[in-house]
């Protein structure tokens, strides 16, 4: 069987647009250009980021084309290296993961009993499935994700998915 086919994500933390663009060009080198971007949103659900600034933002995007989903891993191997470029102590932090027909599954190198292990310090976990035409959550997910700040972003970029995933099944 191949290797599932995804649309490749990032969820971008960040204090201001000047670090929103950065990081966004930052990925647009290493994973091609953004097709769609969600809102920015006020992130307020935690403080464990307040090593970046008092007040943060967390904002998506979706970049063009398909992506192999065995490479999350890699891909959050690399936003660690962007989120280390950004300063010291970072400007930044960056969680890609990937959407699909039935899923958003988010990379963390935070292991957590509902998180799976891929490779090299990466874990995987299921943040959200889609069901019944909504997005649903898990007793785990995050209050952001349950309380749908970001079900438009991933209604978008799950349509664009099955586009691109019918139109890669009649090419072959």
């Amino acid at each position: 069987m191949p290797e599932p086919r995804v649309k490749l994500i990032a969820g971008i933390l960040h204090p201001d647009d000047k670090w929103f663009d950065w990081a966004l060009e930052e990925l647009r080198a290493l994973w091609g250009a953004p097709e769609i971007q969600g809102l920015p949103v006020p992130f307020t659900t935690t403080d464990y980021y307040r090593d970046i600034a008092p007040r943060l933002f967390r904002r998506f995007v979706c970049f063009r084309g398909l992506f192999r989903a065995g490479e999350l891993a890699d891909r959050k191997r690399e936003s660690g290296l962007v989120e280390a470029r950004s300063r010291t102590p970072r400007a930044v932090n960056i969680d890609p993961g990937y959407v699909d027909g039935a899923r958003l599954v988010l990379a963390s190198t935070k292991d957590h009993a509902h998180r799976i292990y891929l490779r090299d310090g990466i874990y995987a976990e299921v943040t959200l499935r889609y069901r019944f035409g909504k997005w649903v959550s898990f007793d785990y997910t995050f209050p952001d994700f349950a309380g749908g700040a970001y079900d438009e972003f991933l209604s978008d970029v799950r349509r664009a998915w099955r586009r691109e995933s019918a139109a890669e099944r009649a090419r072959k």
